[in-house]
């Protein structure tokens, strides 16, 4: 089955992405968000994006509009009936995230694909909150979406050969790079990430060595793009504090466990570059 129309539910940082990539892949796009006020600021986000690659030369100002023409927005779930695929990109609650597959179960047809955008949920429990689990599986982007390349496509010991299959060539025409992984809290990356980022806190916790040199040791030595304390504070605080205890509640590993540095800083606000300041101070 090709996929013509892509819906996605949740239309902030990463949901707007989705249904950019979405769009510029020339798929008609339709955006859910729970206010108008939210789409307005996640599809004017995505204007902003367009309007700044073609201010760099990157891409046609024709070819701008015509994206931006491919994509709808809506506050209501039910307006996703004609979508071929629909994904999920809501916040990080599993209760949520169930209540809303149960809801696109019985609005979409059939034959429609639901996937989930979770870096740390399990997709097993979302697809048995529907009527076709085998036509539920996890598509993992990366932030920022429209620049990072990488999606990791989740499967169940539920999802068909087929749905995965069309998953997988809509990764491919998104102009994305797929890797295939079972579901397993945190997938590939965060599951070689997350230890990384605790343990830099760890470091900095225990008075070896500061920040800035923590940063500039794995950017120079590893060849890294950057820090792990950049990086925090990119992802947000809170976001890996959350990714790390539901991990570690699966797994029982100390080296998932959430360091007390970054439990208090989330408590006192410090979130990284969303809040103005984490490990970093942001104007």
């Amino acid at each position: 089955m090709a996929i013509k129309r892509v819906g996605v539910v949740g239309c902030g940082l990463m949901g707007a992405g989705i249904a950019q990539v979405a769009a510029q892949a020339g798929l008609a796009t339709y955006s859910v968000e729970a206010s108008q006020e939210l789409l307005d600021r996640g599809l004017g986000g995505v204007r902003k994006s367009l309007e700044g690659s073609v201010a760099k030369g990157k891409l046609d100002a024709k070819e701008k509009d015509a994206i931006l023409s491919r994509m709808t927005g809506t506050t209501r779930l039910e307006d996703l009936a004609g979508c071929d695929l629909v994904i999920e990109a809501i916040t990080e609650n599993i209760a949520l995230k169930k209540e809303t597959f149960a809801k696109l179960d019985q609005i979409c047809p059939p034959h429609t694909i639901l996937a989930s955008n979770t870096s740390s949920c399990m997709i097993t429990e979302m697809a048995v909150a529907t009527k076709r689990p085998e036509k539920v599986l996890g598509l993992h982007f990366f932030n920022p979406v429209p620049l990072m390349r990488l999606v990791e496509v989740v499967r169940t010991i539920l999802t068909s050969d087929e749905a995965f299959q069309t998953a997988w060539e809509f990764v491919l025409a998104a102009g994305k790079t797929p890797v295939a992984v079972k579901d397993s809290t945190g997938f590939i990356v965060n599951r070689l990430l997350v230890p990384y980022l605790l343990e830099a806190v760890r470091l900095l916790e225990s008075g070896i060595a500061t920040k800035e040199d923590i940063d500039q040791a794995m950017k120079l030595g590893c060849g890294y793009p950057m820090g792990p304390f950049t990086l925090l504070d990119l992802v947000g605080l809170d976001t890996t504090l959350y990714v790390a205890e539901v991990m570690f509640q699966e797994f029982r590993e100390p080296l998932f466990a959430p360091p007390p540095l970054l439990k208090r800083m989330v408590l006192a606000g410090r979130l990284g570059r969303k809040s103005g300041r984490g490990f970093y101070e942001y104007s």
